[in-house]
């Protein structure tokens, strides 16, 4: 079974719709938008996947384990393939704003919800002696952009953590990997314009901004067989922005 936080839209709803696509029952994961986790199932179970929509908040110790429980209880086994997508606001910060809490917002979404939510999986995965965690990065760890700075700090220890916990846990048979996509314009970016769009896919050697479905397919891929023997990777999904 695989559980993919924050599903209800952007990217993390097109990963659950593929992973079900792949054969796996997904539980996607919603903290507000019932409305959008619910069209993530409805939208899998009519080509006859199966899916539920689980309510919860993933930085809150007691909703995490309740979460975990009830995925295993509604879709009938441990989980095996966790996929740490979900995430808060993003603003930019000048460092003469930056504030202790500015990073606890981000480190929230970026350290403490996977530390919860893995927490919670691992005795599944032990017992199956298998599975896989994927995290969901950013390449702005590269790009480093002015204002960006706790964001950025947040996800460099995002990386850690899947670097650290992939020696920790490869001898139990669990791949620990992160994805790390450039800019994919999903729905908190409708305020995006035209020249915004054209000025960023200039600077990608592939031409073009990144989609839903080139980060649903990576996760796909590292959920697979096939990257059994992978771990403790970044797979930057940015058509090549951040070539040094």
């Amino acid at each position: 079974m695989a559980l993919v936080t924050g599903a209800s839209r952007g990217l993390g709803a097109s990963i659950a719709r593929q992973l079900a696509a792949d054969g796996w029952p997904v539980a996607v994961n919603y903290r507000s938008d019932a409305a959008g986790a619910a069209k993530v199932v409805a939208a899998v179970r009519e080509v006859g996947g199966t899916a539920e929509a689980l309510c919860a908040d993933v930085t809150d110790e007691e909703s995490v384990t309740g979460l975990v429980g009830q995925a295993e209880r509604l879709l009938g086994g441990p989980v095996e393939v966790l996929v740490l997508n979900a995430t808060g606001p993003q603003p930019a910060v000048p460092v003469e704003q930056l504030t202790w809490d500015a990073h606890l917002d981000q480190l929230r979404f970026f350290v403490k919800s996977p530390t919860l939510l893995l927490r919670a999986a691992l005795p599944g995965m032990k017992g199956l002696g298998r599975g896989r965690v994927i995290q969901i990065g950013s390449d702005m760890f590269e790009r480093a952009l002015p204002g960006m700075s706790a964001y950025v700090a947040a996800k460099g220890a995002q990386l850690g953590l899947t670097r650290s916990w992939a020696r920790e846990l490869g001898p139990h048979g669990i791949t620990v990997n992160l994805v790390a996509p450039g800019w994919v314009p999903v729905e908190r970016h409708a305020g995006a314009n035209e020249e915004e769009l054209r000025a960023y896919a200039s600077e990608v050697p592939l031409g073009r901004t990144g989609s839903p479905g080139d980060v649903a397919s990576t996760v796909s891929f590292l959920a697979s067989g096939a990257a059994a023997f992978i771990t403790g990777e970044r797979v930057t999904v940015n058509g090549g922005h951040t070539i040094d």
